[in-house]
């Protein structure tokens, strides 16, 4: 196998760093945002238009698809790839963020509230516990039907290999920030266990489906907010092997306050080896990016830019605007006059409020391609000025012009 990663560029000033993820399917030009395609597609947009815009790969949803259409049929399929019509590199993640959103019903891991608060057995409101954890595994609820499920490492690593993706994550707890740090303590003991019971099973699959392509596996470092957890939990996962063999790459998981991202990730990335990619699980939003960049983060994903794209929020230049408000219901110009996307390049502010208003489908089309262009554009411009060290004038004039409208 050739080798995984390759720094092309470090940044003088800050952890920040062009490289190259080689996956059997092709390259990652990183830093790179990963779109989210949850059931094997990115809501409204054809995977073509996907290539179009400038999607380097995409990520699936591993709980997801197990439950529909199943992760027999697509690895009957030819793997996600294939049954999705993508030819470029995929990633899966593990079906452990949902020990987050069905155990205590929440959604976001960034910028999550805590306000104070600890508690073990914390729920969001109006919500109804479906997961149950323990140090085996997971036993949760379907949200499609109620029925009865049950994921472990050995699970997760089947789904995963049934579901082909070039780059896979390591079955982990995602706990919340109002967990105690007794409970994270726990926690990471149990998501360590599952880390090394990951590496043999993925090891063992491998072996058994040896006329597949290798597929990477990323441990995932947890540790909520506690430096300490952070780093500890991080070098446990770079010194884990069985039989000789590692994790080929890392990903930083759980609840993040938003303020204190960059400084968490940078105490992970530290821990990390500069040789193997670095995947920040769940953020996407432009000046998140910035700061993962700066910590040293290779690719991340975040289901945002389609998510709120639906709901007529659009990226610009000058900040993220509400389509569906009166003030842009005559407009006649592009969503962004410096946006070169299809939609920006064929049709008006009043043409896509029309859509929104209306409830038409194509709305969601329109605004998921203008906003998921925005944030690639945008870390392909990153990417570039790290490789000529123009890095701090683009972000001083990026960030001095985006602002929360």
């Amino acid at each position: 196998m050739i080798p995984m990663f390759a720094i092309t560029s470090q940044a003088q000033d800050s952890r920040a760093r062009a490289g190259v993820i080689s996956t059997p399917h092709g390259e990652i030009a990183t830093p790179a945002f990963i779109p989210v395609g949850t059931r094997a597609t990115v809501k409204a947009v054809l995977p073509e238009t996907m290539a179009d815009i400038g999607a380097q790969a995409l990520l699936a949803n591993a709980y997801h698809l197990y439950l529909q259409p199943g992760s027999d049929l697509i690895d009957e399929a030819g793997g996600l790839g294939a049954f999705m019509n993508w030819r470029g590199p995929t990633f899966t993640d593990s079906g452990g963020f949902q020990v987050l959103s069905l155990g205590a019903g929440f959604k976001k891991t960034l910028a999550m509230d805590a306000k104070g608060v600890t508690s073990d057995d914390v729920i969001a409101d109006g919500k109804d516990r479906l997961a149950v954890v323990d140090d085996d595994g997971v036993t949760f609820k379907s949200h499609l039907d109620g029925s009865k499920h049950r994921f472990t490492p050995e699970v997760s690593m089947r789904i995963q290999h049934e579901l082909g993706a070039d780059i896979i994550f390591a079955f982990d707890e995602l706990t919340t920030l109002m967990n105690t740090r007794g409970y994270q303590e726990a926690s990471l003991e149990r998501t360590q266990a599952w880390a090394v019971r990951c590496i043999a099973e993925h090891r063992r699959l491998t072996e058994e489906r040896a006329g597949k392509p290798y597929q990477a596996l990323f441990g995932v470092v947890q540790g909520a907010q506690y430096e300490d957890l952070r780093r500890k939990a991080a070098r446990d996962l770079v010194a884990t092997e069985v039989d000789g063999q590692g994790f080929d790459g890392f990903g930083i998981g759980g609840a993040i306050e938003k303020e204190n991202l960059g400084t968490i990730t940078a105490w992970v990335t530290d821990e990390l080896p500069d040789d193997k990619p670095r995947h920040l699980l769940g953020i996407g939003e432009p000046e998140d990016l910035f700061a993962a960049i700066e910590s040293g983060c290779d690719t991340f994903d975040c289901v945002n830019p389609s998510r709120v794209a639906r709901t007529a929020r659009l990226y610009a230049a000058d900040g993220w605007f509400n389509l569906k408000v009166a003030a842009h219901k005559r407009s006649l110009e592009p969503v962004d006059a410096e946006c070169d996307c299809y939609t920006c390049q064929h049709y008006t502010r009043a043409y896509l409020h029309h859509l929104y208003k209306t409830g038409e489908y194509l709305a969601a089309t329109l605004g998921t391609i203008h906003n998921e262009r925005f944030i690639l554009r945008m870390v392909d411009r990153i990417r570039a000025s790290l490789v000529d060290d123009t890095y701090a004038d683009l972000k001083a004039d990026f960030l001095g012009r985006y602002a929360r409208s």
